[in-house]
Protein backbone atom coordinates (compact mmCIF):
# COMPACT_ATOMS: atom_id res chain seq x y z
CA UNK A 1 0.00 0.00 0.00
CA UNK A 2 2.82 2.24 1.03
CA UNK A 3 4.23 1.76 -2.85
CA UNK A 4 0.72 2.78 -3.97
CA UNK A 5 0.49 5.74 -2.15
CA UNK A 6 4.49 6.59 -3.03
CA UNK A 7 3.10 6.65 -7.28
CA UNK A 8 0.65 8.53 -6.54
CA UNK A 9 2.82 11.51 -5.31
CA UNK A 10 5.34 10.82 -7.65
CA UNK A 11 3.14 10.90 -10.61
CA UNK A 12 0.40 13.66 -9.48
CA UNK A 13 2.90 16.32 -11.34
CA UNK A 14 2.55 14.35 -14.19
CA UNK A 15 -1.13 13.30 -14.01
CA UNK A 16 -1.48 17.59 -13.74
CA UNK A 17 -0.12 18.57 -16.63
CA UNK A 18 -1.94 15.64 -18.78
CA UNK A 19 -5.07 17.27 -17.52
CA UNK A 20 -3.80 20.82 -18.35
CA UNK A 21 -3.53 19.70 -21.89
CA UNK A 22 -6.85 17.62 -22.26
CA UNK A 23 -8.25 20.88 -20.92
CA UNK A 24 -6.94 22.88 -23.62
CA UNK A 25 -7.73 20.71 -25.87
CA UNK A 26 -11.57 21.12 -24.92
CA UNK A 27 -10.98 24.87 -24.62
CA UNK A 28 -9.62 24.91 -28.06
CA UNK A 29 -11.90 22.72 -30.30
CA UNK A 30 -15.04 24.36 -27.76
CA UNK A 31 -13.95 27.68 -29.71
CA UNK A 32 -13.23 25.99 -33.30
CA UNK A 33 -17.08 25.05 -32.17
CA UNK A 34 -18.19 28.82 -31.87
CA UNK A 35 -17.59 28.93 -35.54
CA UNK A 36 -20.00 26.01 -36.86
CA UNK A 37 -22.93 26.34 -34.36
CA UNK A 38 -26.03 26.81 -35.33
CA UNK A 39 -24.19 28.09 -38.82
CA UNK A 40 -24.81 25.51 -41.50
CA UNK A 41 -23.30 27.66 -43.96
CA UNK A 42 -19.98 27.05 -42.43
CA UNK A 43 -20.19 23.42 -43.76
CA UNK A 44 -19.49 24.26 -47.35
CA UNK A 45 -15.97 24.09 -46.26
CA UNK A 46 -16.37 20.25 -46.25
CA UNK A 47 -17.44 19.96 -49.91
CA UNK A 48 -13.83 20.47 -50.92
CA UNK A 49 -12.68 17.07 -48.96
CA UNK A 50 -12.76 14.13 -51.05
CA UNK A 51 -15.17 11.76 -50.03
CA UNK A 52 -12.63 9.10 -48.68
CA UNK A 53 -11.00 11.26 -46.46
CA UNK A 54 -14.48 12.82 -44.92
CA UNK A 55 -15.21 8.86 -43.88
CA UNK A 56 -11.49 8.58 -42.78
CA UNK A 57 -12.30 11.49 -40.60
CA UNK A 58 -15.98 10.21 -39.66
CA UNK A 59 -16.75 14.04 -40.85
CA UNK A 60 -19.92 12.34 -42.73
CA UNK A 61 -21.11 10.59 -39.33
CA UNK A 62 -21.86 13.99 -37.72
CA UNK A 63 -23.25 17.14 -37.99
CA UNK A 64 -20.98 19.62 -36.63
CA UNK A 65 -22.99 22.55 -36.31
CA UNK A 66 -24.25 20.82 -33.26
CA UNK A 67 -22.79 20.01 -29.58
CA UNK A 68 -23.74 15.96 -29.96
CA UNK A 69 -21.59 16.82 -33.85
CA UNK A 70 -18.89 18.19 -32.53
CA UNK A 71 -18.48 16.18 -29.98
CA UNK A 72 -18.67 12.84 -31.85
CA UNK A 73 -15.17 14.40 -34.12
CA UNK A 74 -14.05 15.20 -31.07
CA UNK A 75 -13.89 11.79 -30.13
CA UNK A 76 -11.40 10.61 -31.49
CA UNK A 77 -8.40 13.32 -30.30
CA UNK A 78 -9.70 12.09 -26.47
CA UNK A 79 -9.23 8.31 -27.19
CA UNK A 80 -5.35 9.58 -28.90
CA UNK A 81 -4.63 11.68 -25.64
CA UNK A 82 -5.68 9.01 -23.28
CA UNK A 83 -4.03 6.37 -24.91
CA UNK A 84 -0.68 8.10 -25.44
CA UNK A 85 -0.98 9.59 -21.35
CA UNK A 86 -1.87 5.69 -20.27
CA UNK A 87 0.88 3.86 -22.00
CA UNK A 88 3.59 6.41 -20.74
CA UNK A 89 2.25 5.70 -17.60
CA UNK A 90 2.22 2.22 -17.03
CA UNK A 91 5.60 1.77 -19.03
CA UNK A 92 7.48 4.80 -16.91
CA UNK A 93 5.69 3.41 -13.84
CA UNK A 94 7.45 0.34 -14.21
CA UNK A 95 10.89 1.22 -15.94
CA UNK A 96 11.63 4.50 -13.58
CA UNK A 97 12.86 2.06 -10.93
CA UNK A 98 15.48 0.80 -13.79
CA UNK A 99 16.42 4.39 -15.28
CA UNK A 100 16.33 6.19 -11.50
CA UNK A 101 18.66 3.05 -9.96
CA UNK A 102 15.95 2.30 -6.93
CA UNK A 103 15.28 -0.78 -8.35
CA UNK A 104 17.65 -2.15 -5.90
CA UNK A 105 15.89 -0.54 -3.03
CA UNK A 106 12.27 -2.43 -4.30
CA UNK A 107 14.02 -5.02 -4.45
CA UNK A 108 15.28 -5.59 -1.01
CA UNK A 109 11.32 -4.49 0.13
CA UNK A 110 10.04 -7.43 1.92
CA UNK A 111 7.37 -7.74 -0.73
CA UNK A 112 7.39 -9.61 -3.76
CA UNK A 113 8.07 -8.45 -7.50
CA UNK A 114 4.08 -9.41 -7.80
CA UNK A 115 3.04 -7.05 -5.20
CA UNK A 116 5.41 -4.13 -6.48
CA UNK A 117 3.49 -4.26 -9.88
CA UNK A 118 0.15 -4.47 -8.52
CA UNK A 119 0.74 -1.26 -6.48
CA UNK A 120 2.25 0.34 -9.60
CA UNK A 121 -0.09 -0.68 -11.74
CA UNK A 122 -3.42 0.46 -9.55
CA UNK A 123 -1.39 3.53 -9.09
CA UNK A 124 -1.36 3.82 -12.99
CA UNK A 125 -5.44 2.95 -13.32
CA UNK A 126 -6.30 5.69 -10.92
CA UNK A 127 -4.88 8.30 -12.93
CA UNK A 128 -6.40 7.20 -15.45
CA UNK A 129 -9.84 7.36 -14.44
CA UNK A 130 -8.78 10.86 -12.93
CA UNK A 131 -7.84 11.70 -16.37
CA UNK A 132 -11.25 10.35 -17.73
CA UNK A 133 -12.78 12.51 -15.33
CA UNK A 134 -11.01 15.97 -15.75
CA UNK A 135 -11.93 15.32 -19.81
CA UNK A 136 -15.61 14.69 -18.90
CA UNK A 137 -15.63 17.42 -16.27
CA UNK A 138 -14.48 20.32 -18.60
CA UNK A 139 -16.47 19.23 -21.57
CA UNK A 140 -19.93 19.69 -19.89
CA UNK A 141 -17.97 22.52 -18.11
CA UNK A 142 -17.33 24.49 -21.64
CA UNK A 143 -20.91 23.67 -23.45
CA UNK A 144 -23.01 25.33 -20.76
CA UNK A 145 -23.86 27.80 -22.92
CA UNK A 146 -24.33 26.34 -26.05
CA UNK A 147 -27.74 24.33 -25.13
CA UNK A 148 -26.62 20.89 -25.62
CA UNK A 149 -29.32 18.77 -27.74
CA UNK A 150 -31.83 16.01 -25.58
CA UNK A 151 -29.34 13.12 -25.51
CA UNK A 152 -26.21 14.75 -25.43
CA UNK A 153 -24.99 14.07 -22.10
CA UNK A 154 -25.84 10.35 -22.23
CA UNK A 155 -23.65 10.17 -25.59
CA UNK A 156 -20.57 12.16 -23.73
CA UNK A 157 -21.06 9.51 -21.03
CA UNK A 158 -20.68 7.03 -23.26
CA UNK A 159 -17.56 8.57 -24.87
CA UNK A 160 -16.18 8.95 -21.88
CA UNK A 161 -16.77 5.08 -20.96
CA UNK A 162 -14.81 4.48 -24.67
CA UNK A 163 -12.33 6.66 -23.81
CA UNK A 164 -11.06 4.22 -20.42
CA UNK A 165 -11.32 1.12 -22.28
CA UNK A 166 -8.81 2.85 -24.94
CA UNK A 167 -6.51 3.64 -21.94
CA UNK A 168 -7.25 0.38 -20.38
CA UNK A 169 -5.65 -0.97 -23.54
CA UNK A 170 -2.84 0.88 -23.65
CA UNK A 171 -1.87 1.05 -20.17
CA UNK A 172 -1.99 -2.85 -20.21
CA UNK A 173 0.57 -2.68 -23.50
CA UNK A 174 2.44 -0.24 -21.36
CA UNK A 175 3.22 -1.96 -18.52
CA UNK A 176 3.95 -5.07 -20.60
CA UNK A 177 6.71 -2.97 -22.61
CA UNK A 178 8.00 -1.91 -19.11
CA UNK A 179 8.12 -5.01 -17.60
CA UNK A 180 9.35 -6.81 -20.42
CA UNK A 181 11.42 -4.55 -22.08
CA UNK A 182 15.92 -4.61 -21.29
CA UNK A 183 16.63 -1.67 -22.65
CA UNK A 184 13.98 0.47 -20.24
CA UNK A 185 14.86 3.38 -21.95
CA UNK A 186 12.50 2.85 -24.88
CA UNK A 187 9.56 1.28 -23.36
CA UNK A 188 8.00 4.64 -23.67
CA UNK A 189 8.81 5.73 -27.34
CA UNK A 190 7.70 2.09 -28.38
CA UNK A 191 4.38 2.53 -26.77
CA UNK A 192 4.28 5.85 -28.40
CA UNK A 193 4.96 4.17 -31.93
CA UNK A 194 2.34 1.62 -31.26
CA UNK A 195 -0.49 4.15 -30.53
CA UNK A 196 0.50 6.04 -33.51
CA UNK A 197 0.77 3.01 -35.75
CA UNK A 198 -2.92 1.85 -34.69
CA UNK A 199 -4.14 5.89 -34.99
CA UNK A 200 -2.98 5.23 -38.65
CA UNK A 201 -4.16 2.26 -39.33
CA UNK A 202 -7.82 3.47 -37.68
CA UNK A 203 -7.41 5.89 -40.72
CA UNK A 204 -7.16 3.55 -43.64
CA UNK A 205 -9.54 1.26 -42.46
CA UNK A 206 -12.29 3.92 -43.45
CA UNK A 207 -10.09 5.15 -46.34
CA UNK A 208 -11.61 2.05 -48.54
CA UNK A 209 -14.11 -0.86 -47.98
CA UNK A 210 -11.85 -3.01 -48.40
CA UNK A 211 -9.48 -2.34 -45.81
CA UNK A 212 -12.36 -2.48 -43.27
CA UNK A 213 -10.39 -5.65 -41.53
CA UNK A 214 -8.08 -3.30 -40.50
CA UNK A 215 -10.23 -2.01 -37.71
CA UNK A 216 -10.06 -5.37 -35.68
CA UNK A 217 -6.06 -4.27 -35.26
CA UNK A 218 -6.50 -0.54 -33.89
CA UNK A 219 -8.77 -0.15 -30.85
CA UNK A 220 -9.22 3.21 -32.21
CA UNK A 221 -12.05 2.07 -34.40
CA UNK A 222 -12.72 -0.89 -31.73
CA UNK A 223 -15.48 2.65 -30.41
CA UNK A 224 -16.45 4.34 -32.86
CA UNK A 225 -18.27 7.35 -32.35
CA UNK A 226 -21.12 7.67 -34.62
CA UNK A 227 -21.75 3.76 -34.00
CA UNK A 228 -22.00 5.03 -30.24
CA UNK A 229 -24.33 7.45 -31.06
CA UNK A 230 -26.52 5.12 -33.64
CA UNK A 231 -26.98 2.08 -31.17
CA UNK A 232 -26.32 3.99 -27.52
CA UNK A 233 -24.21 1.58 -26.29
CA UNK A 234 -20.96 0.25 -26.30
CA UNK A 235 -20.10 -2.78 -29.11
CA UNK A 236 -19.98 -5.95 -26.62
CA UNK A 237 -17.82 -8.03 -28.89
CA UNK A 238 -15.29 -5.21 -28.96
CA UNK A 239 -15.40 -4.75 -25.01
CA UNK A 240 -14.63 -8.60 -24.98
CA UNK A 241 -11.84 -8.62 -27.45
CA UNK A 242 -10.90 -5.42 -25.12
CA UNK A 243 -11.04 -7.15 -22.09
CA UNK A 244 -9.04 -9.87 -23.45
CA UNK A 245 -5.95 -7.81 -25.03
CA UNK A 246 -5.98 -6.16 -21.24
CA UNK A 247 -6.04 -9.46 -19.48
CA UNK A 248 -3.35 -10.66 -22.06
CA UNK A 249 -1.02 -7.49 -21.76
CA UNK A 250 -0.85 -7.11 -17.19
CA UNK A 251 -0.72 -11.45 -17.42
CA UNK A 252 2.10 -11.15 -19.84
CA UNK A 253 3.82 -7.81 -17.29
CA UNK A 254 3.56 -10.09 -14.54
CA UNK A 255 5.18 -12.78 -16.33
CA UNK A 256 8.21 -11.07 -17.91
CA UNK A 257 9.12 -9.06 -14.61
CA UNK A 258 9.42 -12.02 -12.55
CA UNK A 259 11.78 -13.80 -14.86
CA UNK A 260 13.88 -11.38 -16.21
CA UNK A 261 17.09 -9.49 -14.49
CA UNK A 262 16.57 -5.72 -13.34
CA UNK A 263 19.26 -3.35 -14.09
CA UNK A 264 20.53 -2.15 -10.91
Amino acid sequence: MNIFFRELRANFKSLVIWSVITALLVVVGVAKFSAYYGNPESLKILDSFPPAVLDAMNLRAFNLTTVIGFFGIMFVYFGLLGAIAAAMWGSDIISKEERDRTVEFSLVLPVSRNRVVTAKALAALVNCAVFVLVTWGFSLLMVRSYKPEPGFYSFLALEMEGMFVIELIFLGLGLLLGCAMKQYKLSGSTAVGIIMVTYILSVMSGLQKNLDFLKYFTPFKYFDAGEMLRSGALGGGYLLLSAAIVVVCVAAAYWTYNRRDLYI
